[in-house]
């Protein structure tokens, strides 16, 4: 009996080692050694561990939509108390730029092509100083121009200036940010825009005495009119809709860089005194239209002027 169990204990050996090494293979198994640790096994058995989940990339702070503080919208308050027109806008990410444009229900054919000439030094020093000059050609052979401060203070403004209706003073708010304006607009031609880029005429001769009076009172005396450097053109569409379930109208542009890349921006317009009526209005229009508020803001001239300052020459 004794080299019998002996006999029983050897041969058993072999199969644990092989039960133990197999459950060494599956983490969370156990050895089996006959039909009650079977069941055993069967009832006890360990669920695989799950994987941990890999943490939550935290999101850029301009994917969260941003809130101006307590200080800020009083700033913006007083801003716009002395400002002649509010603009509220909102730029949209290059991925959403489809979908936005469908919410919106807007008709492609219907925009308006536009071609935007900005004038700067090559290392930007105007737009640096706070001045911007531009020419905008205009179908059907218009042109408009534009001398522009930002920001400014509208309470420091020449009350003279105020008077002309070429002249105004605007504030423009966007997620989390705002700045106040003052544009001396002024009517020129395409022709006259093109034989200007051309190198056939100066650069001031695009641009009223009342312009270059502006322009001289405020940008750098080192940096005269006609010595700025053209930058550009960037080809845009701008189309105005009128939403059937929103009261203002609705502008929107599409800025086209020669390198493919894009710029969509929404925006409406309204009075100074209304301005947080208009805001919490637009908020919800766009809500309705299913666009969030929390895409990165990009401005078009900021944006526009660091572009073709780095490829000039191209």
């Amino acid at each position: 009996m004794t080299t019998t169990r002996s006999t029983r204990t050897t041969k058993a050996a072999p199969a644990a080692k092989a039960a133990k090494a197999a459950a060494a293979k599956k983490p969370g198994t156990t050895a089996k050694s006959g039909p009650t640790a079977k069941k055993a096994a069967t009832t006890t058995k360990a669920r695989p561990t799950p994987k941990p989940r890999a943490a939550a990339k935290a999101k850029p702070a301009s994917a969260a939509v941003p809130v101006l503080s307590a200080e800020e919208v009083g700033k913006a308050l007083a801003l716009s108390k002395g400002s002649t027109s509010i603009e509220l806008k909102l730029s949209i990410p290059a991925a959403g730029h489809r979908a936005t444009i469908k919410s919106l229900k807007l008709d492609p054919v219907e925009a308006q092509p536009r071609q935007v000439f900005f004038f700067d030094t090559p290392n930007l020093d105007l737009f640096k100083a706070g001045v911007v000059v531009r020419a905008r050609r205009i179908q059907g052979g218009r042109a408009d121009t534009v001398v522009k401060l930002r920001p400014v203070e509208p309470d420091k403004i020449d009350p003279e200036l105020r008077r002309s209706a070429s002249f105004k003073i605007e504030l423009d708010l966007m997620p989390g940010g705002f700045v106040c304006s003052a544009s001396f607009k002024g009517v020129s031609t395409g022709k006259e825009v093109l034989d200007m880029v051309a190198g056939e005429t100066p650069l001031s001769s695009l641009f009223s005495k009342g312009q270059r009076a502006y322009y001289a009172a405020h940008a750098p005396a080192s940096i005269p009119l006609d010595s700025l450097t053209t930058l550009g053109p960037i080809f845009l569409l701008k189309s105005k809709h009128l939403p059937k379930d929103f009261d203002r109208g609705v502008t929107v542009e599409l800025w086209l860089y020669p390198d493919g890349s894009r710029i969509l921006e929404i925006s409406t317009k309204g009075m100074p005194e209304e301005v947080f009526q208009a805001a919490g209005e637009f908020k919800a229009y766009l809500a309705r239209c299913g666009i969030a508020l929390s895409g990165a803001q990009e401005p078009k001239t900021r944006s526009a002027l660091e572009y073709f300052k780095d490829h000039l020459g191209e």
